[in-house]
């Protein structure tokens, strides 16, 4: 916060001259005239510091300014959120909200990773929504599951495993995948295989994105998966699609 010095020579004339009017005509004038003027001045030299400027509100993500701002994006994720390559998520038709979260997270260290680490430094908290907003509007490629793991990836997630405390998946992220933007639980569907299980493994092994309950949420459920079902969920989930993706490929 900045401070202003407030003007001290200023203070003192304008009490001196009150003080001289109220105390006109008396002998004592003089003498009191300087101590009473250094005593008032000493309030006005203490006034309160100006406020600094309070940071701009965020806005509502605005999808043509992230349109442009998301052109650095494109080399790992597309240019329409919906990356070439398995090991860079997918982002079209991912919440605003739930993006925004994800950059603050890397930029303030919460998330590690050292790419995104670095591209999220520079953008503010605007940025983060216009980019977010921008890869809402875009709709995800639909993916294939592998047929031999459908059955069990599709019981975890529509039915969990009350014998081992898994809740059903589609609990928080929707019966086809589509998320909760509002509780920013990520949209799933088409989402790579390769991504959500190195990422499901990642938790698994104690990784945590946040230290707040809904950063823990994942952490505690993935450490009662084991390999065989992280690959039917990972697997399920790039072949689920939302309602509002077009396929011919149902999981």
């Amino acid at each position: 916060m900045s401070f202003r010095s407030a003007g001290f020579r200023p203070a003192v004339l304008g009490a001196a001259v009150a003080l001289a009017l109220v105390l006109s005509g008396t002998t004592m004038a003089q003498d009191a005239q300087p101590a009473a003027a250094t005593t008032a001045a000493q309030p006005a030299a203490a006034a309160a510091p100006a406020v600094a400027a309070a940071p701009a509100a965020v806005k509502p993500g605005d999808a043509t300014a992230g349109q442009a701002k998301a052109a650095v994006c494109g080399a790992c994720h597309g240019m329409d959120g919906n990356s070439a390559d398995a090991q860079y998520p997918k982002l079209a038709g991912q919440s605003e909200q739930y993006i925004a979260r994800q950059l603050i997270d890397f930029k303030t260290g919460k998330r590690q990773n050292p790419i995104m680490m670095g591209m999220a430094a520079p953008l503010s908290e605007q940025d983060m929504h216009d980019l977010g907003a921008y890869f809402a509007t875009q709709k995800p490629l639909p993916g294939v599951a592998d047929q031999a793991l459908v059955e069990q990836g599709e019981t975890l997630y529509r039915q969990g495993d009350s014998s081992r405390g898994i809740p059903a998946c589609m609990a928080c992220h929707s019966i086809d995948g589509s998320g909760n933007p509002g509780a920013m639980y990520p949209h799933l569907a088409g989402q790579h295989a390769q991504y959500v299980e190195a990422t499901l493994k990642s938790w698994h092994d104690g990784t945590t994105w946040n230290d707040d309950v809904r950063g823990k949420i994942m952490p505690s459920i993935a450490a009662k998966l084991d390999a065989k079902d992280i690959a039917a969920l990972a697997s399920y989930i790039e072949g689920l699609h939302s309602a509002d993706t077009e396929s011919t490929t149902q999981p």
